[in-house]
């Protein structure tokens, strides 16, 4: 009997301790849950964040706006010899963050995915010559304009035959792959003037290189961005006529940020009315402001 009731009162201590563990290690893991979400969680909660426009309020309380850029495009933003980025846009997103009452945070990507990094929480803003269309302000908002890009004609300094696209009939004219100018060509020119070959190029240079050396007879790209190019590498190249369009770029924001956008565009209204704009503008075009 002894034996019997020694075995009966382990069994009770045993159940007894296990229902203890597990009722423990149950309350742990329900305090777990609500302290700290699940891997990935913080992505989606700077994206909910974002949609409910609390964009602002995150990036004052970061103290920086995290920037995206290119990089790559002088003189709008490219890396310098002292690993800094630098140019135009780098230039402005410092006023507009000083202005904010924070600081600049630049993270440099291609820019193909930059809207998409935007949109995942990636970067707080994109001033990288992101062109304002209405079809991207279906997927994210801009700020009003903060430069004009004329898109001009270019030819070799010797060529007298091109002054216009009419001209373009029976020509070669290299474009960059890929962007708004292909599509105008393509879209616009070809169907009113016809009868002209499009050549692509992945980058503006070689389109630059091919038409230097006669390749192709013209190309059309946004001037601003060809002169540092043409002239480090001493082409004969010049434009010529009327611009054929003007494409404005904007701070590109989340969706759905009142605040920021506000913020954004008062800062750039600023940096507009004090003549700060004026001073970058000569600086990295040696032009006044044209819009």
């Amino acid at each position: 009997m002894k034996s019997r009731k020694r075995k009966s009162l382990f069994f009770m201590t045993l159940i007894a301790a296990l229902t203890l563990v597990l009722s423990a290690c149950g309350n742990n893991a329900g305090n777990n849950t609500s302290q700290t979400p699940p891997a990935g969680n913080d992505q989606a909660q700077n994206e909910s964040n974002a949609s409910g426009g609390k964009l602002l309020e995150q990036i004052k309380s970061k103290g920086k706006i995290t920037i995206g850029l290119m990089g790559t495009y002088a003189p709008y933003n490219f890396v310098n010899e002292n690993n800094e980025v630098d140019g135009y846009d780098a230039d402005l997103s410092k006023e507009i963050a000083k202005r904010i009452g924070v600081e600049a945070n630049f993270v440099t990507g291609e820019f193909s995915g930059l809207i998409e990094g935007l949109q995942k929480g990636k970067y707080d803003a994109l001033v990288s010559q992101v062109t304002i269309t209405e079809d991207r302000k279906k997927s994210i908002d801009f700020s009003e304009p903060y430069v004009k890009n004329d898109v001009s004609i270019i030819v070799k300094d010797n060529n007298d035959s091109i002054q216009s696209v009419e001209d373009f009939k029976g020509k070669k004219v290299g474009v960059a792959l890929g962007t708004n100018d292909e599509a105008y060509l393509r879209d616009e020119v070809l169907p009113k003037i016809g009868d002209f070959e499009i050549v692509t190029y992945n980058d503006n240079l070689n389109a630059l290189m091919d038409l230097n050396n006669g390749r192709i007879d013209a190309t059309i790209n946004n001037v601003f961005a060809l002169k540092p190019l043409i002239e480090s590498n001493n082409l004969k190249l010049k434009t010529v006529g009327e611009p054929l369009k003007s494409d404005f770029a904007g701070v590109a924001m989340p969706k759905n940020n009142p605040d920021l956008q506000e913020a954004v565009n008062k800062a750039l209204q600023e940096i507009k009315d004090d003549g700060t704009l004026k001073t970058l503008y000569n600086k990295w075009f040696d032009v006044d402001p044209n819009f």
